[in-house]
């Protein structure tokens, strides 16, 4: 297949350029009513919707939501059954992701002014949360261990996972993991349950599944329109879209790399959005040789042409320094730098939820064991969001103790301040603190 191509260079690229980044808000609006409609309806109903939602769509055919309740003792099978290789994998990957997020683990912290009056902030964990695992077209056990190990640093004391089982299929794998996600002393639970309606039961609770304080994990469309709309209630992450990958390369990588880095994203989703920036156009022609070369080799070829066709591209540049600029106005997911001197460009990236740098450092690295996390914003929220992390699971309460001398001198100034505002009950209490003769 030919990749669409677009020239920075030319007058009407701009154009040409919004329409490939464009989303479709019409379809949204159709499946935010759909979600929203679940969500309520399982909020009101608990149990019994929850369970009607689940045998419809998931194919199953279970007499109650305890039916669809993966005990502790089947995942550890799961996990017992590996072979070496995947068990060493998995252990590897948790390993690596484990010791990332360990680093981010904020903690308290204060300090005492001269007059005696103490400030600081007191961090602690989330006390529960909930975790979607996607398992649709695909189950994605690195999305157990990228978003449960996060929790388990901050020290979240349960978690409640939750995963759609199409047909009643458990993923072996996905199991192993979340084995390795409830060891420790956070709890976890999990439910073969998917879809807004999951989302709606770890929102509000029902008779079996519990609520929770916090939901994450990526899914799909209405997995995202549900977690949106419980906002409020809930906290969440954030709102997932269809994967993204961008390229930026000088013409000097093997081009059959770049082309399987493009389909590693493109084969998520026929959605998903895969597009190379080069200022080599010999380079581009070279991709495209691998990409008709390869993609009758890979077993996900539907999808990953489907995907190409609908939003990818390959763009000639004027250079590095445009490629940069147009990297910034698509805010992407995930953004390769496979250059010479990969560090030069990525000083000039603004916005982008993870990135990639140099030739033998491949997207998929990321996805499953380099350590960080792949949970990662998309549809440019990577402008003012970040990645999962640990922060994600602490929250932070501010700590204030004045003293007696502070109270004389804050107090005046709270009280102007509060007048100004027109609040004379705030300033009064301010003041009421301060006396004739400051307090020892």
């Amino acid at each position: 297949m030919k990749v669409r191509r677009l020239d920075a260079r030319d007058a009407g690229f701009d154009a040409r350029f919004a329409a490939l980044v464009a989303t479709d808000t019409v379809i949204d609006r159709e499946i935010d009513r759909v979600a929203r409609a679940i969500v309520d309806d399982v909020r009101r109903r608990g149990d019994v919707a929850l369970l009607e939602y689940t045998n419809r769509f998931d194919r199953v055919n279970a007499s109650t939501v305890a039916d669809l309740e993966i005990g502790a003792a089947e995942m550890h099978a799961a996990f017992d059954s590996l072979g070496d290789e995947q068990r060493a994998a998995l252990e590897t990957a948790a390993r690596r992701i484990r010791a990332f997020h360990q680093r981010q683990l904020a903690t308290s912290w204060s300090y005492t002014e001269d007059d005696g009056t103490e400030l600081g902030q007191r961090v602690g964990p989330l006390q529960s949360v909930g975790l979607y695992v996607p398992g649709g077209l695909a189950a994605y056990p690195s999305s157990v261990l990228m978003n449960a190990l996060p929790a388990q640093v901050a020290g979240v004391d349960n978690i409640v996972m939750v995963v759609p089982t199409p047909g009643g299929t458990r993923n072996t794998l996905m199991l192993a993991a979340a084995s390795l996600a409830g060891s420790g002393p956070t709890k976890l639970r999990a439910f073969a349950i998917g879809g807004a309606q999951a989302v709606a039961a770890l929102a509000y609770g029902t008779e079996t599944v519990p609520a929770v304080d916090k939901i994450v994990g990526p899914g799909n469309a209405y997995v995202a329109a549900a977690k949106r709309y419980v906002f409020g209630t809930v906290g969440i992450d954030l709102i997932a879209g269809p994967s993204e990958i961008l390229v930026i390369c000088d013409g000097r990588t093997e081009p059959d790399w770049i082309a399987l880095d493009l389909f590693s994203q493109a084969e998520h989703d026929e959605s998903a959005q895969a597009i190379l920036l080069t200022d080599d156009p010999d380079f581009i022609e070279r991709v495209q040789a691998s990409i008709d070369r390869l993609l009758p080799t890979m077993p996900r070829r539907a999808i990953i042409e489907a995907s190409l066709a609908n939003k990818g591209a390959l763009i000639l540049t004027r250079d590095l320094h445009q490629a940069c600029e147009i990297a910034n106005r698509i805010a992407p997911e995930h953004l390769e730098i496979s250059t010479d001197d990969p560090e030069r460009w990525a000083a000039q990236i603004r916005h982008a939820g993870a990135l990639f740098l140099g030739r033998h450092t491949s997207e998929a690295i990321g996805d499953y064991c380099a350590g960080p996390n792949h949970v990662l914003p998309t549809a440019r929220s990577a402008r003012f969001s970040s990645a999962l992390g640990v922060y994600d699971f602490q929250k932070r309460t501010s700590v204030v103790r004045v003293s007696a001398a502070g109270a004389q001198t804050l107090g005046k100034v709270a009280a102007t301040l509060a007048r100004g505002e027109q609040l004379p009950a705030h300033a009064a209490s301010a003041e009421s603190r301060i006396t004739a003769e400051p307090a020892r």
